[in-house]
């Protein structure tokens, strides 16, 4: 079976929150398994590295990993759901008042 996109969204966050934009991509099986991901907090003024990936989670390349200010490195996978909140806490992290 063929895998679909089922997400393919860009958000822009403002200026005054932290500037830059947060991309989601994933494909699901025809059984609605996620099969490849790419979650990314885009933000240049942070991150001239890795096309300004501050963070980000994918499995491109068949291997799940972490991007974080253009260092690469693997993560333990169990599930998509897992992946997405770990995600999520990241560059809500970077965001936040200091």
């Amino acid at each position: 079976m063929a895998e679909k996109k089922i997400i393919n969204t860009v958000y822009k966050i403002s200026t005054k929150r932290g500037n830059g934009q947060l991309r989601r991509e994933v494909w699901v099986n025809g059984n609605g398994q996620v099969t490849r991901y790419n979650l990314a907090y885009i933000n240049h003024d942070i991150c001239q590295k890795d096309n300004g990936r501050v963070v980000g989670y994918d499995n491109a390349h068949g291997v799940h990993h972490r991007h974080r200010m253009g260092v690469v490195e693997p993560v333990k996978f169990t599930n998509f759901q897992d992946i997405e909140a770990r995600f999520q806490q990241a560059w809500q992290a970077l965001l936040e008042p200091k």
